[in-house]
């Protein structure tokens, strides 16, 4: 599920080239908006709900669901970020648990 934004709260990074969401997308779904100035996914349905967006607003305007086999008990999602990729350790309901790793995208 793609991050919600808080309207009240985003207000694109002002001032910065690209704003922070944008910045750590792995998937380069985020963007400002040119009518609103406020943070958008570009395409939802490719949102792999990795929270980097989330984790690195400023000012806390995004927020995400979980998905059911990551919201009950026991289940983790655990980012560890390196200096050009970070690290996704998941465990689900059933004690399963995989790695993902995903580079940053660099400027």
């Amino acid at each position: 599920m793609p991050p919600k934004v808080d309207t009240n709260k985003c207000n694109g990074c002002n001032g910065r080239a690209e704003s922070c969401c944008e910045q750590v997308c792995p998937g380069d779904l985020m963007l400002v908006s040119a009518q609103t100035g406020k943070a958008i996914c570009r395409n939802p349905r490719e949102c792999w709900d990795c929270m980097s967006c989330v984790k690195a607003c400023p000012r806390g305007a995004l927020e995400t669901k979980m998905p059911y086999q990551l919201g009950y008990f026991k289940a983790t999602l655990r980012p560890y970020v390196g200096k050009n990729f970070i690290t996704w350790k998941c465990r689900d309901i059933n004690g399963n648990e995989q790695t993902f790793k995903s580079v940053n995208r660099t400027t």
